[in-house]
């Protein structure tokens, strides 16, 4: 059994107007989000073999509160900014070559197109520091709609 647990970044901020996509940091509610939805993933016993985040900062900044928190190695890849379902695919084959949890942090659309096409509940959105997972009796090659989706847990299930 292989799973792979999608992870959108958390809340970036637009403030300052000057900086590029790729640099946005975590806002306010990003800082809190991040660490309770890690901790969510640590109750309910989960803990990835490694986590693949893409090297933009919010993303970056998120994928390292869970890797700390899970105490899961951290990875930045390159082809997890921007990525369609190729470049997600492409990453999720190489990792599931070695290890039988994987976490990619990432950024819509992209990563919801992703669990859309491998799941067998499409999303009509993942939002900031949601966490899809989806299992899959195994992972050889990509194939639409082959994962079954074990949960979709996201910040405002647990807030008043």
């Amino acid at each position: 059994m292989k799973t792979l647990y999608l992870l959108r970044h958390a809340k970036s901020s637009w403030k300052d107007a000057s900086l590029s996509d790729f640099d946005r940091p975590l806002n306010k509610r990003g800082k809190h989000d991040a660490p309770m939805m890690a901790e969510k993933l640590k109750e309910m016993g989960i803990h990835p073999d490694i986590i693949l985040s893409s090297p933009a900062r919010r993303a970056r900044k998120t994928a390292k509160v869970f890797a700390d928190i899970l105490d899961t190695p951290l990875r930045l890849d390159e082809r997890l900014y921007e990525a369609d379902v190729a470049d997600f695919d492409a990453v999720t084959q190489e990792a599931f070559r070695e290890h039988e949890s994987i976490m990619l942090v990432s950024h819509n659309p992209g990563l919801n197109m992703y669990n859309d096409a491998l799941s067998n509940v499409p999303l009509f959105n993942i939002p900031t520091t949601g966490i899809v997972a989806i299992d899959f009796e195994t992972y050889d090659a990509f194939v639409k709609h082959e994962g079954r989706q074990r949960f979709f847990i996201y910040p405002k299930m647990y807030k008043a």
